[in-house]
């Protein structure tokens, strides 16, 4: 068999296979259990002989792949926020694996990839709302959690700089350049902050500690008190990123929640020298919604994002492009390069003077896949207009099943006393749903119980001391009326049990 008849081959059989598990959620526990028997193992016969690529492909097919989660093939895989991936972005994403391009140095003479790179972030901001001149700053990561890394490292050279010119802490390290600068502590001020925020706080040396929530209340703990902010603004010896959850991981709330709010934020920035990060990881496609009365709500919560010095989305959440892809935006071209610049290799130089940077002088990473092509393929193909539309049929989604929740003598939608919500209504649900049932042994089980019928997937998680199930839309498969009357089915029968 040729190699291009073995790949041929194979996908035919990974298509007939995933035709047949339609709108399937998790695997059973008894093809889990075989996929893990079949895994070699040091004490098996045969360990690391080599097999061939023939019997390989037989192992993955037939162990393997029937083991796998159901996330890309049902509207109904409602948990971590995870997208299905688009066809357009599946068929882009094999050109990627084929061709096997490391996306690192711009070599506008030999590859086309970073200005294919250049204009799917361009394209990306605008779609968002915001100027592709402005934000010069663009470049694709592994996920939010990497582009959470870029805005608190840009986040802090920009505000230790701000307190002593020359006081950078990408050439004298952060002792250096704060005990130059004469700052005692780097904080990052926000209000409830996804985990990420946290991990990239440690690696960057600015500690998990230092991360400070400032809620506005403990009815609404997603929000940000813009006084509290002040207040720490004002502290001696210390310097602060502001980073605005734009997209609470269990309520999907954000942290502000208009312009005027906005605005305010970045005023005290500009008073005290710190720097605006949004966490926008989902909530920054907010600003994709149709600009109809009907998503005029959420439209206004994520208004003003423009002000902010970075942004940070994930490509492979609502865009419905494969893992890996995050996006990370700033309008500070200048102070990334500084921060993430690859001195003294002359062997990555680029192709000569250009206004595409090479990518590793933006970012972590110096080997990348082209990860950019499947965004690309995605924005091309659909279009603002395409995506618009499949993310209203998201939040229409989430809606249907918010209103039954909050109408179901079962279960309880959260959070309580959400004065957004109860100003608002449904109006101010986006993509995720919260909630648990009102009776605590039956909450107690629900998760499992839920995605034990294996017609829909649920996240778990805790809301004020109690377990919590967390519903997030973001498929492009999701139908709104088939699949809300799968999801009452599952929900009333689990109630029944």
């Amino acid at each position: 068999m040729t190699d291009a008849d073995l790949l041929a081959s194979s996908y035919a059989r990974l298509r007939a296979s995933l035709s047949s598990r339609r709108d399937d959620t998790l695997p059973s526990a008894a093809l889990l259990s075989a996929a893990e028997s079949s895994l070699p193992r040091p004490d098996h016969l045969g360990y690391l002989l080599p097999r061939g690529a023939e019997k390989t492909l037989d192992h993955l097919h037939e162990a393997i792949v029937p083991a796998l989660n159901g996330q890309n093939l049902s509207g109904r895989y409602l948990g971590f926020v995870t997208g299905s991936t688009l066809p357009v972005a599946e068929a882009a994403d094999n050109i990627v694996s084929a061709l096997d391009q490391n996306v690192q140095v711009h070599l506008p003479d030999q590859t086309v990839c970073t200005a294919v790179e250049d204009a799917a972030t361009g394209m990306l901001a605008s779609l968002v709302g915001l100027d592709p001149a402005v934000w010069n700053g663009r470049t694709f990561t592994t996920g939010a959690t990497a582009s959470n890394v870029l805005g608190l490292a840009c986040g802090r050279e920009f505000v230790i700089a701000a307190k002593k010119a020359g006081a950078s802490v990408a050439e004298l390290g952060l002792l250096g350049a704060c005990g130059l600068a004469g700052v005692r502590e780097v904080r990052v001020l926000t209000s409830m902050a996804h985990s990420s925020l946290f991990k990239a706080a440690a690696v960057l040396g600015i500690g998990r500690a230092s991360v400070r929530q400032l809620p506005v209340s403990e009815a609404e703990p997603w929000r940000l008190d813009l006084s509290a902010v002040e207040a720490a603004l004002k502290d001696e010896g210390v310097v602060s990123i502001i980073a605005i959850s734009a997209g609470e991981v269990n309520t999907g709330r954000f942290a502000t929640v208009s312009m005027e709010e906005m605005s305010r934020v970045r005023k005290l920035a500009d008073r005290y020298g710190a720097w605006i990060h949004v966490d926008g990881a989902f909530g920054v496609f907010a600003r994709v919604l149709p600009d109809t009365e009907e998503f005029a709500r959420v439209r206004q919560f994520a208004d003003g994002m423009h002000l902010a010095d970075s942004i940070t989305a994930d490509g492979h959440k609502l865009l419905n492009v494969p893992y890996d892809n995050g996006i990370f935006l700033c309008r500070h071209k200048s102070m990334q390069h500084a921060v993430f610049q690859n001195p003294n290799a002359a062997y990555l130089a680029s192709g000569g003077a250009s206004a595409i940077p090479s990518p590793l002088n933006m970012g972590i990473e110096n080997s990348r896949r082209f990860r950019a092509l499947p965004a690309y393929a995605v924005l091309l193909s659909e279009g603002r207009n395409g995506i618009a539309d499949m993310f209203a049929r998201m939040v229409r989604f989430a809606r249907r099943v918010a209103g039954y929740i909050r109408d179901s003598e079962a279960y309880e939608l959260l959070p309580d006393g959400d004065a957004t919500a109860a100003e608002f209504g449904l109006e101010a649900v986006h993509i995720i749903v919260l909630f648990r049932a009102r009776d605590e042994r039956l909450n107690e089980e629900l998760v499992g119980r839920v995605n034990g019928t294996r017609k829909m997937y649920v996240s778990g998680t805790s809301w004020a001391g109690k377990k919590a199930c967390r519903i997030a839309v973001s498929s492009w498969r999701v139908d709104v009326e088939k699949d809300f009357e799968v999801v009452r089915e599952v929900l009333e029968s689990v109630a029944r049990r």
